[in-house]
């Protein structure tokens, strides 16, 4: 038994060497791409496997092969990050979780790496607009299809990547709602539709005419990430709004807006397709906050 295991443990090195006979980069990238798109996993997770894999690579490239990089320069590797404090709490779990990820799926090797995982998080409120900065933003939009964008996604809660695969048959105006498909987690869910966003889709898509997605580049296919951050970073600066903003902002005023207006946070959690309602509730926490007005101590003096 024991030479029948060693023997398919020999046969199998042999393959990952014929495959793999020096640590070439690009090729262990372009393979580890392609076993993530066989599992099915969503644009940017494996964009962000392949953007940490390769960080990781360039620190072992002196080894000949992934086979032969021991557990204790992994480590190594990863503790230099952490001490010279180069790297957040995330990213510390998204470099690890993509070398384990990385070994399993070119290797068919499982490493133990649980240890490298960081156990304490720090948990940050999420930034959110006021109500009013979201009207002056809205109001000093003048571009139709700018305006359009940034509505879609503070009236719905988007996500960035959901707001450019949103495809004109995904709005179903006649039952006022907007699917939502393969989202973060790759499920679906379903958003409603109001009458405001409606009418400025309307005015927009007779405009523009886009093809197959809600909104296109103008060569056609899907609007470009970065062309929605400067079109925010510019309403931004046109509103006059001081606090700094991501796309992401506008889904945390989204949530914290409907919670402080009084809906359920279970309703609230299905709307921005939370797998788990601890993540909904950072928002209850903004809006404590905001409720309770605490005085300073400085009031009194």
């Amino acid at each position: 038994m024991y030479l029948k295991n060693k023997t398919a443990q020999i046969a199998k090195q042999n393959i990952i060497k014929y495959y793999f006979p020096d640590m070439n980069s690009e090729i262990i990238l372009e393979t580890f791409e392609k076993r993530l798109l066989m599992q099915r996993y969503a644009g940017n997770t494996i964009r962000s496997y392949k953007d940490y894999a390769s960080i990781f690579l360039k620190h072992v490239s002196k080894y000949p092969s992934l086979e032969e990089i021991p557990l204790s320069d992994i480590e190594a590797f990863i503790n230099e990050k952490v001490q010279n404090g180069k790297i957040s709490v995330s990213y510390q779990k998204g470099l690890v979780g993509a070398i384990k990820k990385m070994y399993e799926l070119i290797l068919d090797k499982k490493i133990q790496l649980d240890y490298l995982y960081p156990k304490r998080s720090f948990s940050k409120l999420p930034k959110f607009f006021s109500k009013e900065e979201v009207r002056n933003i809205l109001d000093n939009t003048q571009n139709l299809k700018h305006k359009a964008i940034l509505m879609t996604i503070y009236s719905c809660g988007l996500r960035l990547s959901e707001l450019l695969n949103l495809k004109i048959k995904d709005i179903k105006s006649s039952d006022g709602i907007i699917r939502i498909h393969q989202s973060k987690g790759n499920k679906d869910r379903i958003v409603s539709l109001p009458d405001k966003l409606l009418a400025t889709l309307r005015h927009y898509y007779q405009a523009f005419k886009p093809k197959e997605y809600l909104f296109e580049g103008e060569k056609g296919g899907k609007y470009s990430e970065r062309s929605v951050q400067l079109i925010l970073k510019k309403a931004l600066i046109k509103a006059n709004v001081q606090s700094e903003g991501s796309v992401h902002t506008g889904r945390h005023s989204y949530a914290t807006h409907l919670i402080q207006s009084g809906i359920d946070i279970r309703i609230v959690k299905e709307l921005l397709g939370h797998e788990n309602i601890k993540t909904t509730m950072i928002y209850t926490h903004i809006t404590d906050i905001d409720k309770q007005k605490t005085p300073s101590p400085l009031d009194f003096l």
